[in-house]
């Protein structure tokens, strides 16, 4: 059978970092651990509804300091900072050393694993389909901008009698690359007929950096951590100095380039709106270079054509020098005769 290693383990000192940083002699080693997990479990109990995907510990002589990464921050400082201050005289109280309790920021909890399996396992607890629950989630994370999501829900779905395993994904995720940085998170749904497990990978892209991925040290949670993203480099031709084809709404290069639609030219060449073609050849809607007449004119040097006003005293609608709706003839029409005045209506009977 296949077995699945944890992703986050498996890519421990290569791109992610240790949760827990401290160092100590061999005898203590295990009562520190020990230690690491009763705070976890006990910050995680109490503050489960604030959204903490990981908390992270750090040691030294005598100080612990604890990172909480939580989604909802305003939840675990409470008004004025006296819930924060509750939660770190407590853990002092517990392991009875001087703890300093640091609060880092969540930006996109949509993206974050842990985060999404506990939501999905709130829904289940919540009797929503274990299928519409998952796809939802997937959905979400794909637009605040995973490369990839993997959810599967194992037990009674449902209330079946006979449990059972459903899987969906959408994108990609490469568990077997190490360089692939691949959240993933578990949780556990109480529901009425029994338990039902959550598992949730999230791929959110490739890390080619040399340093891990670790807790960002300051308070500062304004700035979240991104890698930068690499230009595309500009290919030769792209928007400067290029030799772009003059074409649609294009007003030519200079000197020697062909003009193309809504081009007035280049170069000097004569012709203005709607003129279409280089070094005085005429086109459709032409006023045409050097002299020819303009308005719907086809045709250079004295040629007529259809809607020609033409040259020399042609007018509208003229195929011919003297033709059909010619109204430029030489002879004047005719005066049309007077109308006859009508005759006076007769008074009375019937003629």
């Amino acid at each position: 059978m296949g077995q699945k290693v944890n992703p986050h383990g498996m890519r421990v000192g290569v791109i992610k970092d240790w949760d827990s940083r401290w160092y100590a002699s061999d005898e203590k080693v295990g009562d520190l651990i020990v230690e690491d997990q009763k705070i976890r479990k006990y910050l995680k109990k109490i503050l489960y509804g604030a959204g903490i995907p990981k908390i992270e510990i750090e040691r030294s002589s005598d100080v612990v300091t604890i990172f909480l990464h939580c989604a909802r921050p305003g939840v675990v400082i409470g008004k004025g900072g006296e819930q924060i201050e509750q939660y770190r005289l407590t853990v002092e109280k517990m392991i009875g050393k001087k703890v300093k309790l640091n609060i880092v920021e969540v930006r996109t909890p949509d993206m974050d694993a842990q985060l999404v399996a506990e939501n999905i396992a709130q829904q289940l607890e919540k009797r929503i389909s274990h299928r519409r629950a998952m796809k939802n989630a997937m959905a979400r994370a794909m637009r605040a901008g995973a490369k990839g999501i993997k959810c599967c829900c194992s037990g009674r779905l449902g209330g079946r009698e006979i449990a059972g395993v459903e899987h969906y994904h959408e994108g990609t995720i490469p568990l077997q690359t190490i360089r692939a940085d691949i959240d993933y998170g578990f949780a556990e749904a109480a529901t009425t007929f029994g338990r039902i497990g959550v598992k949730v990978w999230v791929y959110k892209g490739e890390v080619l950096a040399q340093t891990l991925r670790t807790t960002p040290r300051t308070m500062d949670t304004t700035k979240p951590y991104q890698e930068r993203r690499e230009r595309r480099p500009r290919r030769d031709g792209d928007f400067h100095g290029g030799d772009r084809r003059p074409g649609g709404f294009n007003r030519g290069g200079q000197g020697g380039g062909q003009s193309g639609g809504f081009n007035r030219g280049p170069a000097g060449q004569s012709g203005g709106g709607f003129n279409r073609g280089p070094a005085g050849q005429s086109g459709g809607f032409n006023r045409g270079p050097a002299g020819q007449s303009g308005g719907f004119n086809r045709g250079p040097a004295g040629q007529s054509g259809g809607f020609n006003r033409g040259p020399a005293g042609q007018g509208g609608f003229n195929r011919a020098p003297q033709g059909g709706f010619n109204r430029t003839n030489t002879t004047p029409r005719p005066a049309a005769a007077p109308a006859a005045p009508a005759e006076p209506k007769k008074e009375g009977g019937a003629e």
